[in-house]
């Protein structure tokens, strides 16, 4: 049993979250348990009976999750899987039967069109909008199941959940949104009427670049239920070393996310104010055009800025040039990175383009190695 601190703040929920009552003499994180199989003399029920359904170290880590996506509610639960897209397949092909529509995001995750692909191959109508601008909404009659990425990665396009949310429940459809830009410090979705919460615990909730992870928080037993039945069936697990260090993670996030967010709105402000147009995009710049609905909806911006250099040899010439940025895909870490999104060649954004990272370096240096990256590749 673990305690919800109603109430209680961020940092305090996030070091507590998910830990068992406590024992003399036994630790106060559990170390993980390496078990595919347990003593199960009897009738085969209670909460463990094989390493590919249950584990009690995930056990603690969803209730953890649990605890910061939907903090004080009934009825919520949470799985873990192997990775964020693990998690986000077992949303999608747990809910869609062939004949169903399912509205994604055309600017969303570059591995979504990979998706696309296989729900089509399936039976499963797919139509796609922009996130910008609620866009979706002109699609949505008649379908399943929304699916909302915002902000949007890797453009940083934000939409109004609420409304969205409302107006798909209207249409008799579900909803589910990636929250992995956001975090649950930044927003929860399920506050905000989604059905569902789905993110890659492989970014900043976990933040060291060093576990894939992906989680499901919702809060509708029976679809829960679905998604629970999708894990078994294909075994998307993750391992209980990375469950645990995951967990262990969790106790840094709000004061590694508050780092790196306000080091992030440094950053965008450097580059929005720097001499040449550079089209940057951060959700928490008042003039950005995402910044009125994340207002709303959003306590926390993120730490991705994105911006665009004029070519695309311009865009490597600056990458080579940081000493304190490393020139890495994903996004989260406490080690800044960046990359020029078109080289992986799935995402619609133009050659130039950057997606950084801001970490947890002191921002008056990554302001100086940024701007000092930026004068050198000019010339």
């Amino acid at each position: 049993m673990t305690h919800s601190f109603e109430g209680a703040g961020d940092g305090t929920r996030a070091v507590r979250a998910g830990l068992p009552e406590p024992v003399k003499h036994e630790p106060t994180l559990p170390g993980p348990v390496f078990a595919a199989h347990f003593h199960l003399p009897g009738d085969p029920i209670g909460p463990y009976t094989y390493g590919r359904d249950e584990n009690p170290t995930w056990t603690h880590l969803e209730r953890a999750i649990g605890e910061l996506e939907a903090p004080g509610r009934d009825g919520v639960e949470t799985l873990v899987f192997a990775s964020g897209m693990a998690a986000i397949s077992a949303v999608l092909f747990s809910q869609l039967s062939a004949g169903d529509a399912v509205v994604l995001p055309d600017d969303g995750y570059q591995v979504l069109p990979l998706v696309r692909g296989q729900l089509e191959a399936y039976g499963i109508e797919v139509r796609t909008a922009p996130t910008g601008g609620d866009a979706q909404l002109d699609v949505l009659d008649g379908a399943k199941l929304l699916w909302i990425e915002t902000p949007s990665n890797p453009g940083l396009d934000v939409c109004d959940v609420r409304r969205l949310a409302e107006a798909a429940h209207a249409r008799g459809a579900l909803v589910a949104v990636d929250n992995t830009l956001a975090t649950p410090l930044g927003q929860r979705p399920l506050e905000l009427g989604a059905d569902f919460s789905v993110a890659s615990g492989t970014k900043q909730l976990t933040g060291h670049g060093d576990v894939l992870l992906g989680y499901v928080t919702g809060g509708d037993a029976s679809a829960m239920a679905s998604v629970r039945r999708w894990r078994k069936i294909v075994g998307a697990i993750p391992g209980p070393m990375e469950a645990w260090l995951a967990h262990r993670s969790l106790a840094t996030l709000q004061m590694r996310v508050d780092r790196q967010d306000a080091s992030a709105q440094v950053i965008a402000e450097t580059l929005r104010d720097w001499p040449e147009e550079l089209g940057v995009r951060y959700p928490g710049l008042p003039g950005d055009p995402s910044h009125k609905i994340a207002s709303q909806q959003m306590r926390r911006f993120g730490c991705v800025v994105s911006f665009t250099l004029p070519t695309r040899a311009r865009a490597d010439r600056f990458l080579d040039a940081l000493r304190l940025v490393d020139d890495a895909t994903s996004f989260g870490g406490v080690r800044s990175t960046a990359e020029r999104r078109g080289r992986w060649g799935g995402d619609a954004v133009p050659e130039g383009f950057i997606r950084l990272s801001v970490g947890a370096e002191d921002p008056e240096d990554l302001v100086a190695d940024v701007r000092r990256a930026l004068d050198e590749s000019a010339k």
